[in-house]
């Protein structure tokens, strides 16, 4: 599989592509007004604890306190603590109001809601993962070959020694020395150590450590053996990034490359029309079906339909088929749009189980290639597919687009006859209380058109039933449900 990771950045915003056999798969956008918080290290202050939710608010000098429950909360900060020493105890056990913690997010704010907390650190590097306050080794799942996994976890106890704290190796690891796991393990501890150090000092509300910028972050994260090539567009991030990979990465330098076409390096690869489609509810299908994606608050939904492809064969073989595509595409498009929390897939109806499960089997393969964690929790009874992935960022959508203000992220509006008869009603409601010369209506122009056209006749009869002249004026900045009637 071909793999290349396209870095764009201008000094308000940097984004990140990852595009796999031509086809993008993954976008990360981070502005410099907002950057992410997710693996940022704060000392905070206990503003508020909730026993009936077994959580508190932490003020971590943010605009909204960040919420910390008590599963993520370890017993003795200053001590190595074990899992079920980490989720023993309730909340008022475990916190007072004013008490200073040390905190890392993992979870960044999204919508109304401020950012997710835990004191149960981990510092990350390119092959591990340190956990100062676990004592376990843990394998990345995605490393598959028992013997290997075998390796790294010895080689890793070896390395840890006596010396306390916890690890997870991380995928990247697979077939790493020993050596290399060694200068990465000498690495977290020398940071952790200034990370502690840092956290004694600091005073509550302020940041210990905040974790490396996007295109860092990217070379740590997401570049494998997979990838032939990082390219970067910004000749001062490509020298930072070179820097960084030679320090921390070797293996990774020879395959970054500085672009200098006066081409944008995401124009190049077609990047920026499928941002475009990302943002949109319906995604088209090869075949001719398509999916609508409907992201809310609680869940997304996401809908399979067959559309304009109408098969060769049966109408099972033809959902079949569309089914089958559709599992790759939803695949795909939680990736680019980084869809997380519940998710409820309907595929089309289909009668055979042999069917039902190849469907099922070929959504969980193609989510093996999502480095996000994602469980397919099972079939309703109403046949609807439930799953979850791990939400730890903003979606796509949510970083690049705000709500409609004319509908109020309704998705609609009232039509234009529906705000006629709220006219008409107000109208009356005005008449009864007031004792006017006349009426002055303004709304919207195709309010208005309607007023003159198809209601003219009610808007007539109305005028002399309330025995008083009604006029009606355009505002060219009301939206189609605004308006307002003017006593003259």
């Amino acid at each position: 599989m071909s793999e290349e990771i396209l870095i764009n950045v201008t000094p308000q915003e940097t984004r990140i592509a990852v595009v796999e056999n031509g086809v993008l798969q993954e976008v990360h956008v981070e502005r410099a007004r907002r950057r992410g918080l997710v693996g940022n290290i704060y000392k905070g202050r206990i503003s508020r604890v909730l026993p009936g939710m077994q959580a508190a608010f932490v003020d971590i000098g943010l605009q909204r306190t960040a919420f910390l429950h008590a599963s993520d909360i370890v017993n003795q900060p200053a001590e190595w603590a074990t899992g079920e020493e980490r989720r023993s105890g309730v909340i008022a056990d475990l916190v007072k109001e004013g008490q200073e913690v040390t905190v890392q997010v993992i979870k960044d704010p999204l919508g109304t809601k401020g950012a997710r907390l835990t004191t149960h650190i981990t510092l990350p590097s390119r092959y591990l993962v340190l956990m100062p306050t676990a004592r376990n080794v843990g394998i990345s799942q995605k490393i598959e070959g028992e013997v290997e996994r075998q390796r790294l976890k010895e080689i890793v106890i070896g390395l840890a020694g006596e010396e306390g704290g916890g690890y997870i190796v991380r995928t990247a690891a697979e077939e790493a020395d020993a050596e290399a796991l060694r200068a990465d393990m000498e690495y977290l501890r020398k940071l952790w150590e200034s990370v502690r150090e840092r956290a004694t000092s600091a005073g509550p509300g302020s940041v210990v450590y905040e974790d490396l910028p996007l295109v860092l972050r990217a070379l740590r994260d997401l570049v494998d053996v997979d990838i032939e090539k990082v390219r970067v567009d910004s000749r001062e991030n490509y020298k930072k990034a070179l820097s960084f990979a030679q320090q921390f990465v070797p293996q990774v330098a020879p395959r970054i490359e500085y672009y200098p076409g006066e081409r944008p390096i995401f124009d190049l690869y077609g990047i920026e029309d499928e941002i475009q489609k990302a943002l949109e509810r319906r995604v088209l299908l090869k075949s001719g079906g398509y999916l609508i994606i409907d992201q809310t608050e609680a869940m997304t939904t996401i809908d399979v339909n067959t559309g304009a492809y109408v098969g060769h064969r049966t109408l099972e073989e033809t959902i079949f088929k569309t089914n089958l595509e559709a599992a790759q595409a939803i695949a795909r498009q939680l990736r680019l749009r980084n869809l997380g929390g519940i998710i409820i897939i309907d595929f089309i109806d289909m009668l055979e189980e042999d069917h039902k499960r190849q469907v099922l089997a070929a959504l969980e393969k193609n989510l093996e290639l999502d480095r996000t964690k994602s469980h397919i929790s099972e079939v309703s009874a109403l046949g609807l597919v439930q799953m979850t992935r791990k939400r730890t960022r903003e979606s796509l959508e949510h970083v690049l687009c705000a709500p409609c203000p004319t509908c109020q992220a309704r998705g609609s509006l009232k039509t234009p006859e529906t705000v006629c008869y709220e006219i008409f009603r107000e109208l009356l409601r005005e008449a009864r209380q007031f004792d006017v010369q006349q009426y002055l209506v303004l709304a919207s122009q195709e309010v208005v058109d309607v007023l003159l056209d198809e209601e003219a006749t009610s808007l007539a009869e109305l005028e002399t039933f309330i025995g008083k002249p009604i006029k009606l004026q355009v505002e060219a900045l009301y939206t189609q449900e605004q308006f307002d009637v003017v006593l003259m």
